[in-house]
Formats: C-alpha cells, sequence, structure tokens
C-alpha cells in the first residue's frame, strides 16, 4: 500500500513526528496515521510493554506504506519529567536528525475535587500542562532552528474551555493548555523566518482507554481515535489553530453555544458555572434550543 497523502507541508514523506501518550487512544491514532504518510514516527508513553506493542502496531503500518520498520521509535518516558523529554529529543535527533511535528498528547484523569487530595491534583497538573510545556520546551527550539515547516499539537479538552462540574483538576489543567498553546502561537508567528506554527487539538466524547470507565464497546455518541485524527489533519490542512472537533452527540453548533454561554457567566455576571446552577440551568436549555425551533430539552448541558 502506498503512502497516503497529506496537503500541509510539515507532514510529508521523511518528515519526523513525535507522540507523547502515543501508546494508545488518540496518540496511537495519530501516530499510525503520520506513518501512513510516509513519515518517520517517535511515540512516547508509560508501560514498556504497552509501548512496544504500539511500536510493532505502528511499524506494520509503516511497512504497508513502503517504509522500513526502524522509522518507528518508541521509548517509555514519563512527560511529568523534563529530563525524559530531553532526553526523548536527543535521541529522535541522532535517530531521525530532528522533529517536524510534535504532539503534546499525554493526559490522564484522576477523580478530583476542589478540596480533595493534593496528590491527585499534583499528577494531574504534571502530566496534562506540565508535560505539555516540558516537550515544547525540550524540542521546539531544535524545531526553530531546522527552519522547515512544522507543527505542535498540543491535546486540550472543551472541559478546559466550558469547565463543567465534577472533574476540576483536569479542567483546570486543559485551561492551562489552551492559554499556553494560545501564547505558543502567539510566539511562533512573531519569530523571524519561523516556519512552525502551534495548534490546539479540542477532542469531543472519544472513545479511548481514558473514557471506556468499563465499557468493551463504542458509545453511539463516541467518535473514533482515528475519526479525530482524521478531523486534526483536514483542520490543520486548513490553517485552523481552535480545532474543535464534533462527535456524534454534540455537533459543532452545540458547542458553540456552551462556549458562548460560558464566556457569558462573566459578561451578564450570571454565577459561575450557571448552566448547572437552578437558577439559569432553564434558560441555557431555551437558549440552546431557540434557534432550532425545538422545546427545551433536560439533557443539552
Amino acid at each position: 500500500m502506498p503512502a497516503q497523502t497529506s496537503t500541509h507541508p510539515a507532514l510529508v514523506p521523511g518528515a519526523v513526528a513525535v507522540v507523547t501518550g502515543g501508546a494508545s487512544g488518540i496518540g496511537l491514532a495519530a501516530a499510525k496515521k503520520f506513518a501512513s504518510l510516509g513519515m518517520r514516527v517517535a511515540i512516547a508513553d508509560l508501560g514498556a510493554e504497552r509501548v512496544e506493542a504500539a511500536r510493532h502496531e505502528i511499524a506494520g503500518v509503516a511497512i504497508a506504506a513502503k517504509g522500513h520498520a526502524d522509522d518507528v521509535l518508541a521509548r517509555e518516558i514519563d512527560v511529568s519529567r523534563v529530563s525524559d523529554l530531553v532526553l526523548l529529543e536527543s535521541v529522535v535527533r541522532e535517530r531521525f536528525g530532528g522533529t517536524d511535528v510534535l504532539m503534546n498528547n499525554a493526559g490522564i484523569q484522576a477523580e478530583t475535587t476542589a478540596l480533595g487530595p493534593l496528590g491527585s491534583w499534583e499528577r494531574v497538573m504534571e502530566v496534562n500542562l506540565w508535560g505539555v510545556i516540558h516537550g515544547t520546551q525540550a524540542f521546539v527550539p531544535g524545531m526553530l532552528l531546522r527552519g522547515r515547516p512544522g507543527l505542535v499539537v498540543n491535546t486540550g479538552s472543551k472541559q478546559g474551555i466550558t469547565t463543567p462540574p465534577g472533574n476540576p483538576a483536569y479542567n483546570v489543567s486543559k485551561a492551562g493548555v489552551k492559554a499556553f498553546t494560545e501564547a505558543l502561537e502567539h510566539e511562533l508567528r512573531n519569530t523571524e523566518r519561523s516556519l512552525l506554527h502551534a495548534h490546539l487539538l479540542i477532542p469531543g466524547f472519544v472513545f479511548t482507554g481514558l473514557t471506556a470507565r468499563g465499557r468493551a464497546e463504542k458509545p453511539a455518541g463516541a467518535w473514533t481515535p482515528e475519526q479525530t485524527v482524521d478531523f486534526l489533519l483536514e483542520k490543520l490542512a486548513a490553517g485552523d489553530f481552535y480545532i474543535l472537533c464534533p462527535d456524534n452527540e454534540a455537533p459543532r453548533e452545540l458547542d458553540e453555544k456552551r462556549i458562548l454561554w460560558a464566556a457569558g457567566d462573566l459578561v451578564e455576571n450570571r454565577p459561575p458555572l450557571s448552566r448547572w446552577h437552578p437558577d439559569h440551568a432553564e434558560a441555557f436549555k431555551a437558549y440552546v434550543a431557540k434557534e432550532k425551533g425545538e422545546a427545551p430539552k433536560k439533557d443539552l448541558a
């Protein structure tokens, strides 16, 4: 099977992609997609056996795309340790000559409350936010020196924008990723001779190990990781910074209304998280249904 094609100048045969959290879910789907494009791929994740299994799977894709098994590199690393990312960058540079695409995708969830155990908060922040910062600072200076078209894709979350109740540590970490990626893109586009751009991936409901919660089969409302990655590549080719993914439950129109309502809490001085406030929940449902000409529904929050 020949390599597939992409319309983005960084996603070309021979270019090098690094994916953290690359042993499963969106990260593995992205790594396989990059390999199918004839790119050389490095993945990083925790768990030696799962990392090796993913490497074998990606290598199969690379071979099918007329590449080689040695076009795939896999390492067990912890993104919360900056030394691990610095070492990975040097290994990738020695093996492949440098990096063209960096996907800071590693992430975890933990049950948290605002007053919950500090250890849970620290681990979520170390991986979800500091992992993105560590990866960026370890790889981007060399990517800029490379002088080639390049991408930094940071995986955020809708929960980092609308911050629903239920898991504040995760929300805070992903809100941080959003703010960091916006600042990074601003710096990159104002860096002389830079051909590097940052993008924020905002997945919808995707069926992965992180969201399965004991389910063996994909719920009807969820997208697959592969659908999410296909959407990512489509929007990268279009030049979008905010890659806001729909799913089978939430079309973009609904996401937009949720985001605008959340911003309205501040502008209109409503209570925070007013979508879930007894004095405002019905108003939100009416707001969502208004332009659709529908009766308010109970499950729109």
